[in-house]
């Protein structure tokens, strides 16, 4: 792993879909300190039998479970407690310029989130849905 970093969501926000494209795509693997969170993953390789599919898992620092998620998916979360710490590791450094979104209420992925979002950044504000997002990961890799 190449970052460590982070995070200390609200309950009421959730992480959009990020996801980097390739020559900088990330996998990322993630644990929860403290608090819980839903934790999610959405196959975004073209060609792939699962593509636009999810998979969700509850993190929690009492169950110390761990999240690899590969380079091709996009990642999300929504913290269920508060004062939840999550922490990521990463494989390849942190690039704006590859960086890309998908909204977290895509009707097309449908994700089942515990709380709708109270607040939603101007930035996620701007993700597009998975039909319309930017995307180079094929399927086989």
């Amino acid at each position: 792993m190449i970052l460590s970093s982070l995070s200390k969501p609200r309950g009421d926000i959730v992480r959009d879909l990020y996801y980097q494209l390739e020559p900088m795509e990330q996998g990322r693997l993630i644990t929860v300190l403290r608090g819980r969170i839903l934790d999610v993953a959405v196959d975004i390789r073209r060609g792939s039998p699962w593509y636009g599919k999810y998979v969700a898992a509850e993190l929690s620092g009492d169950n110390h479970l761990l999240l690899w998620i590969p380079p091709g998916f996009a990642h999300g979360f929504q913290a269920l407690e508060d004062d939840t710490i999550v922490l990521y590791l990463v494989t390849k450094e942190y690039s704006p310029e590859h960086e890309r979104c998908i909204r977290w209420d895509d009707p097309e992925i449908s994700i089942d989130w515990p709380v709708k979002p109270a607040i939603v950044s101007e930035k996620d504000k701007k993700c597009p849905p998975l039909s319309q997002a930017e995307t180079n990961f094929k399927y086989p890799f």
